[in-house]
């Protein structure tokens, strides 16, 4: 009897330490596989049909735009998203509708398409900066800027417009952050309200297996699936192409790492950063499966400023999928100010 417990015991005792090991030879396998066989350095064509120039910012580095500026009128700025795979290709229907009557600019972020992607620190504050310096040293108008941004570039396009608001004369958000109740925030935007966020990028930002975290979560197979939870149709394939090229630069990873962690959101952007802003600012939505909006509707109530209109049926980008009634509600807000 004492030989069979004693068997039963080992079998028992021998699968934990059997998984850790099949789970560490996974984890060695997919670093190995990372290092030598996915290529880093994957041509990137542009993400507009347009000219495309660069510039020095004093904090940001060096800046990739493309801009289009034959038909004159107020300049029209466009601010991508932040995530695994984010770039100047998300704001393209807007950029390819209103090229023909205004100048548009379309800013890609630091970290993302052809902006600097070097290994640094990665803030709001020079998010900020990057739309700043946009505006202040290549927007050649002499108008104030309508912007439209999305997602977490709305809050850096809010923080700009409250830095220097003689600058911008309007703001148009698609499914911004910052107005989810705090026990609806997801995962990465409650890592810093509970004081983990810096200790998580540590973890992932390590040398040894940063790349190959990156590149687990910028393989086609996992950008398919969080760009399918973004539309309620089908995903234009062109779209996790690209995805798919601009995650496979050099530094790709870097601000989508600080992104992951948690470490670009503001926790108080409702009271720091929306709630003080003085300009016209519409809000374009419907469900979204990263962000919430339920501090939208007080927000309306308390500043006469703000307004929304609810694009159905859409999954945070109804600029793609109800491009018209996106359109009509963006040209109804500037029409009305």
């Amino acid at each position: 009897m004492t030989g069979k417990h004693e068997k039963a015991e080992a079998r028992r005792g021998g699968k934990p330490g059997a998984l850790i090991l099949a789970g560490a030879a996974a984890a060695g396998g997919w670093m190995a596989y990372s290092a030598l066989r996915i290529n880093h350095n994957v041509d990137l064509p542009p993400a507009l049909d347009a000219e495309r120039r660069t510039f020095a910012s004093p904090t940001a580095g060096i800046l990739s735009y493309y801009v289009d500026r034959r038909v004159e009128g107020r300049p029209l700025v466009l601010v991508h998203a932040i995530n695994a795979a984010g770039g100047s290709h998300e704001m393209r229907p807007l950029f390819d509708h209103y090229r023909a009557g205004r100048p548009v600019y379309a800013l890609d972020l630091p970290g993302f398409g052809f902006s600097d992607r070097s290994n640094r620190v990665y803030s709001p504050d020079i998010y900020r900066d990057a739309i700043l310096d946009l505006v202040r040293s290549q927007v050649k108008e002499p108008e104030a800027v309508d912007v439209i941004a999305l997602s977490l570039g709305s809050e850096f396009a809010g923080m700009a417009a409250l830095a220097e608001p003689e600058r911008f004369a309007s703001l148009a958000l698609i499914s911004p952050t910052g107005l989810s109740e705090r026990a609806q925030r997801n995962a990465v935007q409650k890592s810093d309200m509970y004081g983990y966020g810096g200790v998580l990028h540590s973890v992932v930002s390590a040398p040894i297996w940063s790349q190959a975290i990156y590149d687990l979560i910028a393989s086609r197979l996992s950008l398919r699936y969080f760009l399918r939870q973004s539309f309620e149709g089908d995903v234009p394939e062109a779209w996790i192409d690209y995805a798919y090229q601009t995650s496979h630069r050099p530094g790709a990873r870097y601000a989508p790492l600080y992104f992951i962690s948690g470490k670009l959101f503001t926790l108080d952007a409702l009271e720091s950063i929306y709630e003080k802003i003085t300009q016209p600012v519409l809000v374009l939505y419907d469900y979204d499966p990263f962000t919430s909006f339920e501090e939208l509707p007080g927000l309306l109530q308390r500043r006469p400023n703000w307004h929304a209109e609810r694009i159905l049926p859409t999954r945070g980008l109804p600029h793609w999928e109800q491009r018209e009634q996106t359109i009509a509600a963006l040209d109804r807000f500037w029409a009305g100010r």
